[in-house]
């Protein structure tokens, strides 16, 4: 009875277990079913009495799998499936044909996939029976590898001699081929490493006496090096010196243009950017590297290929090596004082300047070359070496260069005399600082130095302008400039700023009223400006000091050099009135253009005049004192072209005939006086006044002194007579008004003196002149009795002459005795009036 009720126990339990197993196998992944059949039976085994045995906890594992269990699991799972494939292909038919077809195709994948399962089973079988052996072989191996390790160790033991020899073979090919610094740390492995090994050996204590004399022989071949790599860097300076000074161009330009465009961040290079990257691996095994004299070639580069690194010129391998080889060999202090010693005398030749070095930009350019690469050599050097040269002692070598750069240019600059050397001169210079500046080099005073080239540049080229105002002046017909059409009108006027609203308005052809070298002087006026503004670019000047720069040059340029040039064609001995007058009109149209280059130079400097300081240009005084000095001359002129014709006066002084018109050289020289001042009408109005009346002064003058010169010592009335036709003809002339703006009668003043002296002669009014004279309002105002006195003997003489000629007539003998009594009682008073007049 308790069996049968253990038994519905068991098999109750049994079926609740398969339930449990079959609803966690419906609640599992395909994949898991078999682990998970498993893992739940061996929790259940797990849960019961830890006493079974492990027989039992295998029989217990298989009892779901083996038995009557088994069936009833098995009829129960295939129930189960029965039922689910129904419920499956109820669902299927319902929603999805399509669906029911997949199923009945996985149905029979299954079997597939239970022969591939039992396939693999059978692979992992023999892989598990092959593996056996080789884990036998790997045992086998290992033993093997054990006593290989074991016989090395021992032939490592016999054979300790051979890596010594084979170091002291290797450092004897390494000295073969110069390769000094790796033959060195062989050296240094020989002795500290393998020798000590074997030190009981004969042949090693031979190596060991052998070593100082192999540092010696290592430490003289790299110092020979070295002196192969000096002498190399002196010849090829200015190569590198010239690559360095391209780069620092190439720089110059991309920053011009970067200026010119919107500035986005950007910043100037920075110095660390000037080094290239070199290869400072002194251990290199490559005979080239070894035995580079230090200058690698680059001639056959093509000119538009990139600018290589100043410093990929340059291989500092021997510079390395050695001062490696004295720093291990403990004689780093002898290297760096030999090197210092010999790059100073190095520089002392650098800093040389050729004798013909002012001849040529070239002469200059290799001398900035030299220097350039001197310096970019040991600039690397500072910045690649711990200590060969420092900053102190490069600063030294630097203030001693710029002191002597300095010197040598100013004495080889003072030979310049043309401008254009002089300013490529001075872009050398900049592009020198700028290199130089580039790797730390401070150039103040090189830029200070180019303020002092500066005056040089200016005197050169006021040099050059002179020349340039000579041609011009020279080469100009002083006449006013004729235009046919607007082409050439608008031509003229876009050179020169001039406006005339009738000129415009009058019909073509006609003419400026300046000749062409207004237009030409006013241009390179400008030119010069342009000139001295080039020189100033790249100086780092403020706008003001270029302002002021220009400024002051270009006053020297026009009270100077075109003050002087003026001055000359203005004293020229061939010059004629035209020319005169022409320059009077061409100087006061520059005169008004100053105002125009005010405001040219204030455009190309955006300095206001109105700023504190400014130099003001003198143009307007320069071009006034050129007129007035062209005006005086027009005055000295004129009274030459008198004095020529009175020098054709032939006065016959002993006529007794009476004329009726005047001298034929006077009437010439009114008509030559008229068509003169015809020629003023273009001058302002007083200098054609000033003229005039000076020549009508001068005119006068020179006639009362021909009337009174001493040659002259008898003289008629008839004479007189035709001396007063030719003194009425230049007062008609006066009357005339040969140049407008006078008042009446002011230019006939002018002739004054003589008019009242020939009336008291020829009216014989002394009663008159003697009974006035000395009052305001008298006849005879500007008759002096000196010259009265004079005129009165000469016709007293004649009178005298002519009565001893003609004593044959008593009665003409009686009235001549007269007259010379009147004459002589006249010449008397005339004689008391003068004492009076001096006491």
């Amino acid at each position: 009875m308790e069996r049968g009720k253990m038994a519905e126990a068991e098999s109750l339990e049994t079926a609740a277990e398969h339930e449990r197993i079959l609803r966690e196998i419906e609640s599992t992944d395909t994949a898991c079913i078999g682990p998970t059949l498993r893992a739940k039976n061996i929790a259940k085994l797990q849960n019961q009495p830890k006493c079974i045995s492990m027989d039992e906890w295998i029989k217990k594992t298989r009892s779901v799998y083996d038995g009557e269990e088994h069936g009833r699991f098995m009829e129960k799972l295939e129930t189960r499936i029965r039922n689910h494939d129904r419920e499956i292909e109820k669902m299927c038919n319902f929603h999805y044909q399509g669906f029911v077809d997949s199923i009945t195709e996985l149905l029979k994948v299954r079997g597939e996939a239970q022969k591939l399962k039992n396939q693999v089973t059978d692979t992992n079988r023999k892989l598990q029976h092959e593996g056996k052996e080789l884990v036998i072989a790997m045992e086998e191996l290992k033993q093997c590898r054990l006593q290989q390790r074991n016989i090395s160790a021992t032939v490592d033991k016999l054979m300790l001699c051979l890596p010594v020899l084979e170091m002291y073979s290797k450092l004897r090919d390494q000295m073969k081929t110069k390769r000094h610094y790796p033959a060195l740390k062989t050296l240094e492995h020989l002795e500290h490493t393998y020798l000590p090994q074997v030190s009981h050996y004969r042949f090693c204590k031979v190596m060991v006496d052998n070593i100082p004399k192999l540092r010696e022989e290592i430490k003289d071949v790299s110092m020979s090096d070295l002196k192969d790599f000096l002498e190399s860097i002196r010849k090829h300076s200015d190569k590198i010196g010239e690559t360095a000074m391209k780069q620092a161009q190439q720089q110059r330009n991309l920053d011009n243009i970067v200026l010119q465009q919107p500035r986005i961040g950007s910043k100037r290079k920075s110095k660390k950017d000037a080094y290239i990257i070199f290869d400072t691996e002194i251990e290199s095994t490559s005979p080239k590297s070894e035995q580079d004299s230090g200058i690698l070639d680059v001639e056959d580069e093509e000119d538009d290929e990139e600018v290589p690194g100043a410093q990929d010129l340059v291989d500092f391998s021997p510079v390395y090596r050695c001062l490696h080889i004295y720093s291990v060999l403990g004689a780093r202090e002898t290297f760096e004082n030999y090197y210092r010693k010999q790059r100073r005398k190095q520089a002392r030749l650098v800093l040389q300047p050729p004798s013909n070095m002012h001849e040529t930009l070239d002469g200059y350019r290799k001398y900035f070359n030299q220097i350039v690469g001197f310096f970019v050599v040991e600039d690397h050097i500072l910045h690649t070496t711990q200590g060969l040269v420092n900053r102190a002692y490069i600063d030294e070598l630097w203030e001693m260069a710029l002191s002597k750069t300095i010197a040598a240019l100013r004495t080889h600059s003072s030979y310049c005399s043309d401008p254009n050397l002089v300013l490529d001169l001075k872009n050398l210079i900049v592009l020198f600082a700028d290199t130089l500046q580039v790797y730390g080099f401070p150039v103040n005073q090189l830029f200070d130095m180019l303020l002092e080239i500066r005056d040089q540049y200016s005197e050169t080229l006021l040099k050059k302008w002179a020349g340039i105002f000579r041609n011009i002046l020279d080469s100009d017909n002083y006449s006013p400039i004729p235009v046919t059409s607007e082409e050439m009108y608008k031509k003229v006027v876009g050179q020169f700023p001039f406006q005339d609203i009738e000129l415009e308005k009058q019909p073509f052809p006609k003419k400026f009223p300046f000749s062409e070298f207004v237009p030409k002087v006013y241009n390179q006026i400008k030119e010069f400006i342009y000139a001295c503004l080039k020189f100033s670019e790249d100086l780092h000047l403020s706008s003001t000091e270029v302002d002021d720069m220009i400024r002051k040059s270009t006053n020297l340029l026009l009270t100077r050099t075109l003050s002087n040039s003026l001055q000359n064609v203005i004293k020229r001995k061939n010059i004629g009135l035209t020319e005169l007058v022409q320059i009077i009109i061409n100087t006061t149209h520059l005169e008004k253009s100053c105002k125009y280059l005010e405001e040219f130079i204030t455009n190309i400097t955006n300095v206001l005049p109105e700023t504190v300081h400014t130099t003001k240009l003198y143009g307007t005084t320069t071009f006034k004192d050129a007129r007035h000095a062209a005006e005086e001359e027009i005055y000295t002129n004129l009274n030459q072209k008198i004095d020529q014709f009175l020098q054709l006066a032939d006065y016959d002084w002993m006529t007794g005939d009476l004329g009726n018109k005047a001298s034929d050289y006077l009437v010439d020289l009114i008509a030559f006086l008229r068509s003169t001042f015809a020629v003023f009408t273009h001058l302002p109005g007083k200098v054609a006044q000033t003229a005039c009346m000076s020549a009508c002064k001068h005119l006068a003058t020179s006639l009362m002194q021909l009337l009174l010169e001493a040659e002259v010592r008898q003289l008629t009335l008839g004479a007189l007579q035709q001396f007063n036709l030719d003194v009425r003809e230049c007062e008609q002339f006066a009357r005339s008004g040969p140049v407008p703006g006078f008042q009446e009668d002011t230019l006939q003043l002018a002739f004054i003196d003589l008019r009242q002296l020939l009336d008291l002669f020829i009216q014989w009014d002394w009663s008159t002149y003697l009974a006035d004279y000395g009052q305001p309002n008298c006849k005879y105002l500007r008759v002096n009795p000196v010259t009265a006195l004079t005129l009165l003997e000469k016709i007293s003489r004649e009178m005298k002459d002519t009565s001893r000629k003609n004593n044959m007539f008593a009665q003409f003998r009686k009235n001549e005795r007269d007259k010379q009594k009147l004459i002589d009682t006249v010449a008397k008073q005339l004689r008391g009036l003068i004492s009076s007049h001096h006491s």
